[in-house]
């Protein structure tokens, strides 16, 4: 009697965290860039981005970075200003933002293989402004696909050191992992990783931008991408400056001055590895151009003059 009690427990506690996690499941999502967004059909799965600008403009592509609540949203406070001058296409990458998000598992090279194929399909010769590890996608990738020149944001190649097989499915796990990823993008969490390491400013950590975080990590299958990320398998085995370096794109690194992950020391001597520019916007974190759009906007207008 005892064990079919506990049994039964156990299932009823089972079943209210599987309905919990329905229920934090948020609506459809609005587009990140508060335009309608165009699908990329690639590898069975459809790939949406945004289309702003003038065709007849050069090509600008916006990567943005890898994080548990990932999408092009974090360009929403440049996004306007660009398309002024340039033909923006900014994707969702695969498994993030309103992108489809199938259950694979994720990796760096994935990544590269999409960017890859995305700037030669959608884009023509593009300028390229690409976020931390997506900056190391597209480095890799535009060794097979042609790019004009790279802005690019506190790039990396490593995010997260070393893999953890074991973290990755727990956090792919239904019922359980699907519990735990909630706690990881509640809206405390969301709002004090972007205070940490997001916003050098934690006033600049607006509700609206916490809140569209937290749908774009609240949609069915958003955290199997993530997964990947936190545990290490997202990042490439790849010396950036030297990739860079080996490109006949010109490169402009970009950094804010109170980033610590890596710190704008680090930035400066890839860059200078690299045969790069350096510039480093003040007041700002690893999202200075979400935080100091018309600073980062001058840096944009030179590196791409």
């Amino acid at each position: 009697m005892k064990l079919r009690n506990a049994l039964l427990a156990a299932a009823a506690g089972v079943g209210g965290v599987a309905l919990a996690n329905r229920t934090l499941r948020a609506a459809d999502l609005d587009p990140p860039l508060e335009r309608e967004q165009t699908a990329y059909r690639w590898r069975g799965f459809d790939v949406a981005y945004t289309e702003a600008g003038d065709p007849a403009d050069p090509d600008l592509v916006l990567l943005h970075g890898v994080n548990a609540a990932g999408s092009s949203h974090e360009f929403v406070n440049v996004v306007d200003s660009l398309s002024e001058e340039y033909h923006v296409l900014a994707p969702d990458l695969p498994g993030f933002g309103g992108s489809d998000r199938p259950a694979l598992l994720y990796s760096g090279s994935l990544y590269v293989a999409f960017v890859r194929e995305f700037l030669r399909d959608v884009a023509d010769e593009p300028r390229v402004l690409a976020s931390s590890l997506s900056a190391a996608y597209a480095a890799v990738a535009a060794e097979q696909a042609p790019v004009e020149s790279f802005l690019l944001v506190c790039p990396t190649a490593t995010a997260i050191p070393g893999k953890r097989g074991w973290l990755r499915s727990l956090l792919r796990a239904p019922v359980v992992g699907e519990a735990l990823f909630n706690v990881v993008v509640s809206k405390p969490s969301i709002r004090k990783n972007l205070a940490d390491h997001g916003f050098a400013d934690s006033d600049r950590v607006t509700e609206s931008w916490v809140d569209y975080d937290w749908r774009v990590a609240h949609q069915k299958g958003a955290r199997y991408a993530p997964a990947s990320f936190v545990s290490g398998y997202l990042n490439l085995d790849a010396d950036l400056g030297a990739r860079l370096a080996d490109l006949d794109a010109p490169t402009t690194v970009v950094w804010g001055s109170d980033a610590r992950m890596p710190d704008p020391e680090t930035g400066r001597e890839m860059a200078e590895r690299a045969g790069a520019e350096f510039h480093v916007v003040d007041g700002a974190d690893l999202l200075p151009h979400a935080e100091q759009p018309d600073a980062f906007l001058d840096v944009v207008e030179k590196a791409f003059a």
